[in-house]
């Protein structure tokens, strides 16, 4: 994770030419002063506004818009347009359009380099009214790839299982049939898709790869976007590309099979458009536009009227009853149907499922585009617009929405909630999404993340208010998806208030991208926020207008919340708003702390041992009063290095590792030692080196991925990660080698997570016994080369990290996984007798943890509090158990997220921390106690 800004937030995890105006352009008679808000990182403006510079009136509208950028190169440091920016599309609205231009580096394309440019064309006149968006002008990075596409993809898929399933051994690990691979990794597929430039600093190559599957572990469809360094390996940026309602139960973005394929289904079996009706869960009878089919025989909820006289395209509601979300994630199902009746008037069967309310909110959302805002579907261009209603997980509830990049999908709902299509602001969000990926294209991840949250929300909240006539007075106007609730109030189950209150200095939460893809749920309403206010002080048609002009021509992929506060206000100036009306929508978005510089603003309760990480995918680790921990420089730009220090914060920081445009990472020390791994283009080394300085050591060179390094008096000890994606834990003892696997390093056995403790090994591990496979956790004595399972109180069917101290194993295990993920803190003897828990999987303050780390005193977990509805709350905290059970608290109250406990002694703990926006190396030497 990095810093909190829209740009860093995502990319910290990220001779002149003047060319003349040509002479068609006319020169206006009196053109004003530009207005200019100065990049982030670049030497281009971010927005300019208030000119009307003359432009060539004869071209293309793209070649008028990259020429303006070269006449003034002075002004936005591009000097050779023509050359560096591509063509996306451009958009007419009267005599306005709008150019949407992609960055390249020679020939490469930028991540979210995208500038815009506004021109005004009537008369045989063209000028340019603004431009808006992010040209990066410091990129010096080659563009030759030293790391093979198939090298790529397989990093790529090893770090998304990581991510998936990193920190535990499941039983779902195991493949039936084929020993105990690693089902999860073995369920993933990556496609290589090119070359980009991450604009950080200089800029990182990358390879593009995005890994499809299924986690066997949750039955949830998976789609990573992964950026694998192109010249050293390593995976430097990955996100969901999932787009949901909510921040659990999830799905999104394929290619474009689902359209061809929905619409072949269209084009094989025409109808003829009719009026009918049905019923939706609320009770109310509603008109609905079907289709007759050509036997006269079926009614089908195939909207043909509502753009006839646009293009050929239909609304569609399509019956996905018992298909599961994976199956239709990014793919269009085989088979599949549209909702059909012999009648006109639908009945009981299409109410239940959600059918009639996805039908008919999908034509009020087409309406309110069409209507207010001019734009015909979700593309602009008319866009066949697929709903499909009732999808289960694993054939349970599935209790979610999302666009998957060509259609919505809408899960079924259950006890407590109705299918997710039956509220019209979660229609309105959903499909919101397919104009935000139409327009600005904002980055699913972070700031920019939450901005396309924001927005999702924002106007599907506007046409649920438009359709219900709901004053935005009423307490419950703000609510999303507030009409889903069976058997609650509202406000009860609704996802999130608008209303809410939340800003940048009280609420906002830093979080890496494993969490909440960056906070998109968790930081949305800040800026929804500012947004509802906006609309409610200045009407709702202006309102609205006003956002969508933000939207669909000042915002860019990687903008962040100060960019779209500055994207809004240019839009109201542009429609020329009221001075009074500016205010007001200045004052939204200053009452909601989205000022320049917010992000300096934030604090924390812990003292800072190194600041600006800019690190993703490695974390800390302690021992003999050190601890050792992977740094970029501050743009994120540099391959990670090793730094090594004090715990007690005294000393500077020490360089551990050899600048070699290697990515050194997973560091691990035991105070005289540190080892650590290094990615190459084809394999990793195993490097190691004296605290007190020395040469580099080679230990050993892998050609599959590592993870889990620890050491003790020489002893190194690692998890491998196979090509046939199998788990094994090894060790290295002084002189060694070639690794020592514990489990023999076959496919009958997985072993996972360890720790090393005086010559002891605590560890993970899969077996088969009989017919099928049992989890346990083992210690290995290294000396005597026996080792001992530990006594199990239940049947596990995951386990979390182990540990070890001087006299006990400790570890994470999941019994019950009918729970909200609840696992409990297991205790036995070094010899495997006296297991107990001290802290129970089922107790009413039972944990969600996902790492452990143990000192002779106390054992500290990560953890999530469940069923919290505080934002804050429910991202990984600290929280340390003495080692009796006797006690439990919190490590530290801060605010963001708290990531990589590392254990020092007694009860000090060193993490890693990103409550100010950035990856900072923090410490306390005792718990905060209670945080309330």
């Amino acid at each position: 994770m990095s810093r909190g800004t829209g740009l860093a937030a995502l990319l910290g995890a990220a001779g002149l030419l003047l060319t003349a105006v040509p002479a068609q352009a006319v020169t206006p008679a009196a053109a004003p002063p530009a207005d200019v808000i100065p990049g982030a990182e670049t030497a281009t403006p971010s927005l300019v506004e208030g000119i009307r510079d003359a432009a060539d009136a004869e071209a293309s509208p793209a070649d008028a818009a990259r020429g303006h950028l070269e006449a003034k190169e002075s002004r936005y440091r591009i000097a050779d347009a023509q050359r560096d920016l591509t063509p996306l599309g451009t958009v007419k609205n009267g005599a306005e359009e709008t150019v949407r231009l992609q960055q390249k580096h020679h020939g490469v394309p930028v991540f979210g380099g995208q500038y815009v440019v506004r021109m005004e064309s009537k008369g045989g006149k063209r000028v340019v009214t603004g431009t808006s968006g992010k040209y990066f002008t410091g990129l010096k990075t080659g563009t030759k790839a030293s790391v093979s596409k198939e090298t790529a993809v397989r990093r790529a898929i090893a770090a998304t299982a990581a991510r998936l399933g990193g920190k535990t051994l499941s039983k779902a690990d195991a493949i039936p049939g084929k020993g105990a691979k690693s089902a999860r990794a073995a369920a993933l597929t990556g496609t290589a898709g090119g070359l980009v430039v991450i604009p950080r600093g200089e800029g990182v190559l990358a390879h593009h790869v995005t890994v499809r599957g299924t986690d066997p572990a949750t039955g949830q469809p998976v789609l990573q976007q992964v950026y694998v360094d192109a010249r050293a390996g390593y995976p430097v940026l990955q996100f969901s590309g999932i787009k949901t309602l909510a921040a659990k139960n999830m799905a999104k973005k394929p290619g474009t099979a689902t359209a061809k394929a929905a619409a072949r289904a269209a084009e094989a079996d025409p109808v003829l458009p009719v009026k009918g009706s049905g019923v939706k869960l609320d009770g109310a009878k509603v008109d609905l536009d079907l289709g007759l089919d050509a036997a006269g025989t079926a009614y089908r909820m195939t909207d043909t009227a509502r753009m006839a006289d646009t293009s050929k395209n239909t609304l569609t509601t399509w019956d996905a009853r018992g298909r599961d979300v994976g199956e239709v994630a990014g793919t269009w199902p085989s088979g599949l149907k549209e909702f059909s009746d012999p009648a006109s008037d639908f009945g009981k069967e299409a109410t239940e499922s959600g059918a009639v309310d996805a039908h008919w909110a999908a034509g009020r959302v087409y309406d309110f585009y069409r209507k207010n805002l001019g734009r015909d579907s979700l593309d602009g261009r008319g866009m066949t617009v697929n709903s499909l209603v009732g999808v289960t997980d694993f054939g349970g509830p599935f209790v979610n929405a999302f666009w998957d990049g060509q259609k919505m999908v809408y899960g079924g709902g259950d006890e407590e909630y109705k299918p997710l299509s039956a509220d019209l602001d979660v229609v309105g969000h959903e499909m919101t999404h397919g104009v935000v990926e139409n327009t600005a294209n904002l980055v699913y991840a972070g700031q920019s993340g939450a901005l396309n949250e924001a927005l999702a929300d924002y106007f599907g909240n506007a046409i649920d208010l438009a359709a219900s006539g709901q004053s935005m007075e009423a307490p419950e106007s703000g609510l999303i998806g507030e009409d889903l609730c069976r058997t609650t109030k509202p406000r009860d189950c609704a996802l999130r208030d608008l209303n809410d209150g939340a800003s940048t200095s009280k609420n906002f939460l830093g979080v890496t991208f494993g969490a909440d893809n960056g906070g998109v749920h968790l930081n949305s309403t800040i800026f929804s926020g500012a947004l509802w206010d906006l609309r409610q002080d200045v009407g709702g048609e202006l309102g609205d207008r006003i956002v969508y002009k933000a939207l669909s021509e000042y915002m860019t992929p990687l903008d962040g919340f100060t960019d779209g506060r500055n994207a809004v206000l240019a839009a109201a100036k542009d429609l020329d708003v009221t001075a009074k009306q500016l205010a007001v929508v200045k004052r939204s978005f200053n009452a909601h702390g989205i000022v320049e510089g917010w992000e300096d603003a934030l604090g924390v309760d812990s003292d800072r041992l190194l600041g600006k990480l800019n690190i993703a995918g490695t974390g800390v680790q302690a021992g003999g009063g050190w601890w050792a921990v992977s740094q970029s420089n501050d743009e994120g730009s540099e391959p990670y290095s090793v730094y090594a220090g004090r715990a007690d914060g005294t000393g500077s920081p020490k360089l551990i590792s050899p600048n070699d445009g290697r990515y050194h990472v997973y560091p691990a020390t035991d105070g005289k030692t540190v080892v650590w791994a290094a990615y190459g283009t084809t394999s990793l080394d195993i490097l190691s080196r004296p605290v007190a300085g020395g040469p580099t050591k080679k230990l050993y060179t892998s050609f599959t991925d590592i993870s889990g390094l620890r050491v003790e008096n020489g002893v190194v000890v690692f998890e491998t990660f196979g090509i046939f994606f199998d788990r094994h834990v090894a060790y290295l003892r002084p002189g060694d080698r070639e690794p020592t696997f514990v489990d023999g390093g076959g496919f009958d056995v997985l072993t996972a997570l360890p720790a090393i403790r005086n010559g002891k090994l605590a560890y993970a591990k899969l077996y088969p016994e009989g017919q099928e496979y049992k989890l346990g956790v083992e210690v290995h004595d290294l000396k005597t080369g026996k080792a001992a399972l530990a006594q199990q109180l239940g049947d596990p069917q995951v386990l979390g990290q182990a540990g070890i101290n001087a006299t006990h194993a400790f570890w994470l295990v999941d019994e019950n996984l009918n729970d909200e993920g609840q696992m409990a803190v297991r205790r036995s003897g070094l010899d495997g007798t006296g297991t107990v828990d001290i802290s129970p999987e089922s107790k009413p303050t039972a944990l969600l943890p996902f790492d452990l780390t143990v000192s002779d005193e106390a054992v500290t977990v990560n953890s999530a509090l469940p069923d919290t509805v505080l934002r804050n709350e429910s991202l990984p905290k600290l929280w340390q158990i003495a080692a009796d059970g006797s006690r439990q608290e919190r490590v530290s109250c801060n605010r963001g997220e708290q990531i990589s406990p590392a254990a020092v002694s007694g009860r000090q703990v060193i993490w890693i921390d990103g409550t100010t926006g950035w990856t900072d190396l923090v410490t306390r030497d005792r718990p905060a106690g209670r945080c309330g």
